[in-house]
Order: structure tokens, then C-alpha cells, then sequence
């Protein structure tokens, strides 16, 4: 049992499975997970999620289903030696058939060398490993550890689920035990502080609570504890679509300085990062499309960053794209292609595919006429030759139309010239 003294988010720190909230998808009945805390598994395993999604809590449920010893190391201070001490005291207990359950927080920051230590003690079950990491442990753990261990990414909590914390906290008497209440302004206020993370959201519960001179917590009160003022932005309401929408719009207006205010506000409201990213990526194609070609892979590269290192770190990769899609050049080209081929499709104008160009790859096909006459272009010096591609009834048609904006200006004259090739009638081109 916690010291009454001990911050809140040890005191509310789950003491069963009851109590914890989120992870549903790693709790079913059956699940490695549940089964370890239930006392009846015998895996290590790699718990990787964001922080305050209850990596430690898991931990600590296993510890106490197996009945055995709890030892704790961080990366960030113990070395080889440390983990050699620990699988030592671990040996001798299990001589007197006492488990050891080794919980590593930050495993990632290791070295081999320190990983390569727990593998012999993992593999003959010496220990009971669980390892938590905030980054994707493919990336980041040594092979042998990972083979010899479950993985199992934990998410970052839901608004529901860090309300659920909050309001147990305030209400629990191993938290504030009803010494005050919560707004509901202050509640939306912490939860969009928090961001999916447990930890952070009672410790700026707890702040707000000393700070408060009432019985009640307002939003003020929060605001001065955590220096954060609330902001007003309502992720299922205007606010949301408001300022998602001015944020496409300043970028696509290369309002640099905009597009980053709104990118701010969406960061401190707490929305997902990974509708940020979405939008990046969406408007990278829409509205810089070829002209930058790389705009588009800086968008997806922040994605990854926002799945692989999670926030707060992902928010300068995502300043990074929106900074790149709103100084970028412009050009609509690629959304006006698609949508004109798309027009065509729902018009009906399909049309056979050319017989040449259809699959010669079964028996029978060459009786067929498919794929008879069909000119591999890389046998060609220029690699590009005459031939029809498009169907008969769309022949000539124009759909991409290149702007001279940005590296569209390189590229449209050997649009024209691809054409003229291609289509051997240089110049007899039509648009829709």
C-alpha cells in the first residue's frame, strides 16, 4: 500500500485488473496478458505503448499473481553489473522456489550488451521479464530478446478512460478521498492536458488540487497549476472543424505562420496526432501534388514518426510537414487528374481494354489475341515508344495537366513530349 505522502498517480495506481481502465484489446478472456496476471502464464514479455498507459501497472499486477519477488531497474541508471546482481538474487530464490518478476523501464535505452545479460535468465526462466518501452521494440530490442518474449503494444488511453481516472481519484480515498470537486470545465481541461496519459493527467489533478482555494476545481485552477491556459476547442463539436479546417486552409494558402498557430492549438487541445498526420498526408497530394513531390513523403514520414515515437516528440515532425506543405508550391493537378478520370469512369467511358495489353500469362490467351503485339518499352534506346495504352474510346485524352508551378514547370514539357511519343501524333492531344 502506497504512503498516503506517495504522489497521487502511485496512490491510484491500480491494485487489481478491476481497476484498470483501457487496454481492453490486451484483456480479453483468453488473452497472454490477462492470463499472465491472472497468475496462470509464464511469458516475459515487452509491454510498448505511450507513457501513462499503465505499462508499470501491468508489471505490477503480474508481480503479485505470480507471488514472487519484485525487482525494478531503469535504463536510464542501472548497468550490466546492476542486472547481473539482480539475476544472481533471482537464482538463489528460485532454489527455494520464489519467482523473480525483473521489470525494466526504457529498455530501449540498453545497449546489446545489456540486453544480451537477460537472455540466458529469460530463456531458462530465472526471471520473469517485463520489459516496458515507449518505442516500437522491432526497432530498438535485440532479436534474441524479442524471440524469447511476448510483445504487446498498449494504447494511448481514450478521453473516456482518463475522465474515468480523474473522477475515480477524486472520489477514492486512496486519492482526494471527496475532498473537492471537479468542474466539468476543469475535467475537459485535463483531459486535453493529458493527451492519453494517466500519469500526467492526476498529476495535474493533484496540482490543481493544492492550488485550489475552494471546494470545488475550477478551470482557473488548473490553468494556474499546470501554466496551461484551457483551450477552447471541442473535438467533437465547431471548434474542431473550425480549426481543422483553417489549418488546411492556411497551408494551402501558404500562410506558414498560420497553419502553425492552428497546428499548435490542434497539439495543445490534445487532438489525436494521428488525425493531424492524416490531414498532412491528405494535403500533401491535394494541394501540393507534383509540384513538390516531396511534400508528400515528408507527410508520411511524420506519420511514422507520430506511430514510432509517439507524442510529445511527434509534434516537431508534424510542424515539420505542415511547414514544408504550406512554403511548398501549390498545384491542384493531381486532384483535378483523378477527378476528371473518375468523371469519365461514372460517365461510363471505360471501354475494352486494348487486346495487346491484356494478361498472355495462361493457356489459350495468344488464341485470344491477348497480349499479341504488345512492345516492352525497355527494349527501346529511349525507353518509351509508340504504342496505344488507353482504351479506343479515350484515346487522346488529357486527364493530368501540369501547372508551371514548382517542379510541375520541369515536368510539364516532358508530359508533352511523353505524349507525343507515346501516342505517335504529336501535338493531337484533347482534354475532357
Amino acid at each position: 500500500m502506497p504512503s498516503p505522502s506517495a504522489p497521487l498517480a502511485v496512490r491510484m495506481r491500480p491494485a487489481s485488473l478491476d481497476e484498470v481502465v483501457g487496454q481492453d484489446h490486451l484483456l480479453g478472456e483468453r488473452s497472454p496478458l490477462r492470463r499472465l496476471i491472472a497468475g496462470s502464464g509464464g511469458s516475459s514479455v515487452l509491454l510498448y505503448g505511450p507513457p501513462g498507459t499503465g505499462k508499470t501497472t501491468m508489471a505490477s499486477l503480474i508481480s503479485q499473481a505470480t507471488g514472487g519477488s519484485f525487482e525494478a531497474l531503469s535504463a536510464l541508471s542501472a548497468g550490466v553489473k546492476e542486472v547481473r546482481a539482480v539475476i544472481d538474487v533471482a537464482r538463489r530464490r528460485l532454489i527455494q522456489g520464489q519467482q523473480t518478476v525483473l521489470f525494466i523501464d526504457e529498455v530501449h535505452r540498453f545497449s546489446k550488451t545489456q540486453q544480451d545479460a537477460l537472455l540466458d535468465a529469460v530463456e531458462n526462466r530465472i526471471v520473469l521479464l517485463v520489459a516496458a518501452t515507449t518505442e516500437n521494440p522491432s526497432f530498438s530490442v535485440v532479436a534474441p530478446l524479442l524471440s524469447r518474449s511476448l510483445v504487446l503494444q498498449l494504447r494511448s488511453l481514450t478521453d473516456d478512460d482518463v475522465k474515468t481516472v480523474l473522477t475515480r481519484a477524486v472520489a477514492d480515498p486512496r486519492g482526494l478521498d471527496g475532498a473537492v470537486e471537479l468542474s466539468d470545465e476543469a475535467l475537459d481541461h485535463l483531459v486535453a492536458v493529458a493527451g492519453g496519459d494517466a500519469r500526467r493527467a492526476l498529476t495535474a489533478l493533484e496540482a490543481s488540487a493544492d492550488g485550489s482555494d475552494g471546494a470545488t476545481i475550477a478551470v482557473a485552477d488548473v490553468e494556474a497549476a499546470i501554466d496551461r491556459a484551457a483551450v477552447r476547442y471541442d473535438r467533437a463539436g465547431d471548434q474542431h472543424y473550425d480549426v481543422t479546417s483553417a489549418f488546411i486552409k492556411s497551408m494551402r494558402g501558404s500562410d506558414v505562420d498560420a497553419a502553425l498557430h492552428y497546428l499548435a492549438r490542434m497539439i495543445s487541445a490534445g487532438e489525436d496526432p494521428r488525425f493531424i498526420a492524416r490531414r498532412l498526408m491528405i494535403h500533401a497530394s491535394e494541394d501540393v501534388g507534383m509540384a513538390d513531390p516531396t511534400a508528400l513523403a515528408t507527410a508520411v514520414a511524420a506519420a511514422q514518426v507520430v506511430q514510432l515515437v509517439g507524442m510529445p516528440e511527434a509534434k516537431l515532425a508534424l510542424a515539420q510537414a505542415t511547414i514544408h506543405i504550406a512554403t511548398a508550391p501549390k498545384s491542384g493537378s493531381v486532384t483535378s487528374a483523378l477527378g476528371a478520370a473518375m468523371s469519365d469512369i461514372s460517365a461510363g467511358r471505360a471501354g475494352a481494354v486494348p487486346s495487346h495489353l491484356r494478361d498472355g500469362h495462361y493457356a489459350g490467351a495468344k488464341k485470344l489475341g491477348n497480349a499479341v503485339g504488345y512492345k516492352f518499352p525497355h527494349e527501346h534506346p529511349d525507353g518509351v515508344l509508340a504504342q496505344q495504352y488507353a482504351p479506343d474510346t479515350l484515346v487522346g485524352v488529357d486527364y493530368y495537366v501540369p501547372t508551371d508551378h514548382g517542379f510541375e514547370r520541369e515536368l510539364g514539357p516532358r508530359v508533352g513530349r511523353l505524349r507525343s511519343i507515346v501516342r505517335g501524333l504529336a501535338g493531337r492531344s484533347r482534354r475532357r
